[in-house]
């Protein structure tokens, strides 16, 4: 049987400018996907990019595209091939208001 484990990283966090979330150790894993929800709508676009760390300290961006929208709803991206750590940072552009957002990684084996 296959694993599965879901972490809300972000939970009512103010969209105030850029941001990391918690690194989260994912060494086990061998897919995940980000899940950025806006809980209340914004009024300009966000991008969001994975990084990944070999020991949880040193960061890099992770070689997929970053992923870029409105600030409303739900935004998703998918990534393997990641190592040992993994976080997310999130990057208002053009936003008038600072909407709360909620992050959540989504793994399995």
């Amino acid at each position: 049987m296959r694993e599965s484990q879901t972490a809300v990283l972000e939970r009512g966090k103010a969209l105030e400018g850029e941001f990391a979330t918690e690194p989260f150790e994912v060494a086990w894993a061998t897919e995940a996907r980000w899940f950025v929800q806006f809980l209340e709508e914004g009024t300009g676009t966000v991008s969001f990019r994975t990084q990944i760390s070999p020991d949880g300290l040193v960061w890099m961006d992770h070689e997929s595209e970053p992923v870029q929208g409105p600030q409303r709803g739900v935004l998703t991206s998918a990534v393997t091939q990641f190592g040992h750590w993994l976080r997310l940072v999130v990057t208002p552009e053009g936003t008038a208001s600072t909407p709360l957002t909620r992050v959540c990684l989504a793994l399995k084996e």
